[in-house]
């Protein structure tokens, strides 16, 4: 049965809602970014750009690096954006426009995450980069899916809520894991494998007080001094759990990359973060098309 025009929301050109895209416009090697103006940061190192759509906070450029076809598209920030791109980068592969119809063959994405984040251990020093092999999500966002069949670690997201003493008033956390064929890809020598947390907002859900009184001044040392089998949180940032749920969910592959551009533990900041991002964008991007 064809979706309603209320749930497939296609624009009077046939692109999709919020994007703004036709299918045409996208690869099935995607990169996200945050900030709209980190994708130009990204596309200054293609050898050729093919499409430039900008749209709300959600800026899409395609081009080729070294002859592979890569699309790199802004999110915004927090998990709440990660649902509509997600979902609408899946449709523009997976969803026959004309019919509005689930196509019979369906296509799975590569999606790198490319952002900054804060690292919550001294060990982890700013300017490195940590790529994500698991994530643990605060956010609620993947309780509105059928999820029964979705692979997370039960016994770590128990273990962490024990040891944090954490709020019934608060979501549960749920801990998942990246793709392995694209971790196993894009680590290296140079990258600090991580288990990063995603929080759903910068302040308070980070520990930071500014005029307002959080609920656990404890949190930060909590998440810091959590262990389970060998897991430690790295690092805290806003996207990496909705990514790799919605994909598993999707059947896509996922990676999360950081800039650790903060250092919450010992309160250092990058002298040059747009350095650091930029060096990351070039390692990302030579990773992707090594052979």
């Amino acid at each position: 049965m064809p979706f309603k025009a209320s749930e497939l929301i296609l624009n009077p050109d046939g692109s999709i809602y919020h994007l703004n895209l036709l299918p045409e416009n996208v690869s099935e090697t995607i990169i996200l970014v945050g900030d709209p103006d980190r994708v130009d940061q990204v596309s200054q190192y293609f050898d050729s750009i093919e499409f430039k759509k900008r749209k709300r906070e959600f800026h899409t450029q395609t081009g080729t690096y070294k002859n592979k076809r890569i699309t790199v598209i802004s999110t915004g920030i927090g998990t709440d954006n990660i649902d509509i791109v997600l979902n609408e980068l899946d449709a523009l592969v997976n969803i026959d426009f004309s019919k509005k119809e689930i196509k019979e063959n369906l296509t799975s994405l590569d999606i790198v995450r490319i952002g900054t984040s804060g690292s919550i251990q001294e060990h982890i020093p700013v300017d490195s980069f940590v790529i994500s092999e698991q994530a643990i999500g605060f956010d609620n966002l993947l309780t509105f899916y059928n999820c029964q069949n979705l692979e997370v670690l039960e016994d770590v997201s128990q273990s962490f809520m024990e040891h944090s003493n954490w709020s019934k008033g608060k979501s549960k956390p749920y801990v998942i894991g990246c793709d392995t064929s694209l971790f196993e890809r894009l680590k290296s020598h140079e990258t600090i494998d991580g288990f990063t947390g995603t929080n759903v907002g910068f302040y308070g859900p980070q520990g930071r007080i500014l005029r307002l009184s959080i609920e656990d001044r404890d949190l930060n040392s909590k998440l810091a001094t959590f262990k389970h089998k060998g897991l430690s949180i790295t690092n805290l940032e806003m996207e990496t759990s909705a990514i790799y749920g919605l994909s598993k969910l999707l059947n896509h592959k996922a990676v999360s990359m950081n800039a650790i551009i903060a250092n919450r533990a010992t309160g250092q900041f990058s002298n040059n973060p747009k350095e650091t991002i930029s060096r990351l964008i070039r390692y990302t991007l030579d990773k992707l098309t090594e052979n």
